[in-house]
């Protein structure tokens, strides 16, 4: 059950998440029906219960006989969201501290489609004021379903301008916000080599990306 995956994912025992998961399509029940329910040998029961209580997941509703009912996952869920941010604002600051930002003007040279998927990704996730991409329209579409709402978005394939790619290569591009940027040479299928591309916050590169983008999109249009 991906429920039971998720919840082991933020910190329960699988136990217990099968327990809380049990509970939850039960709504009250003793510990006997819950093991059942969830497959946990009865001697493992009352313990896992007991921590889910301790966890604030579960409460007892009866004495005689004993049982338990789930609480809310919603408040459980909030509770797991501060956390996490908890943890990761403490991540920044500590790895803040450890390395300043890179300078503006490095490149990063990236290898491998996957590596250089995931980085687009994340850049259109992080997106806050403008995203300018152009390239292969079915990664694009991908990444136009991942933009935040509000978002300006500029696409455009790369049509009728200078090639940038090899022959048997496919170029991409996006920038991000005014402040990041990648040109990535895709694979043909078939072809020889290895996807690569660049990664940069330099503003130089970022406003070409960002005209060249705009320069093809007006290319597109009926005159």
């Amino acid at each position: 059950m991906s429920a039971v995956i998720h919840l082991q994912a933020l910190g329960l025992t699988e136990y217990e998440a099968r327990a809380y998961t049990a509970l939850l399509a039960l709504g009250r029940a003793v510990p006997a029906r819950v093991a059942r329910q969830a497959g946990i040998p009865r001697p493992k029961i009352y313990e896992t219960l007991e921590r889910l209580e301790g966890r604030g997941l579960a409460a007892k509703v009866g004495q005689n006989p004993l049982e338990y009912a789930p609480l809310s996952a919603r408040e459980y869920l909030a509770r797991a969201r501060r956390a996490f941010d908890d943890r990761l604002g403490a991540l920044d600051r500590d790895l803040s501290r450890l390395a300043p930002d890179p300078a503006p003007e490095a490149v990063y040279h990236l290898y491998g489609e996957a590596a250089i998927r995931s980085l687009c990704e994340d850049l259109t996730l992080n997106a806050r004021r403008s995203l300018y991409m152009a390239g292969d329209a079915s990664f694009a579409d991908r990444l136009e379903r991942l933009s935040p709402r509000g978002v300006d978005l500029y696409r455009t394939p790369l049509a009728n301008l200078p090639a940038i790619a090899a022959p048997g290569q496919r170029a991409f591009l996006l920038a991000r916000d005014g402040e990041a940027a990648l040109v990535a040479h895709f694979i043909d299928e078939g072809g020889v080599g290895e996807a690569h591309g660049v990664h940069t916050h330099n503003p130089v590169i970022i406003h070409l990306i960002e005209g060249y983008v705009q320069l093809a999109a007006q290319q597109l249009q009926p005159r």
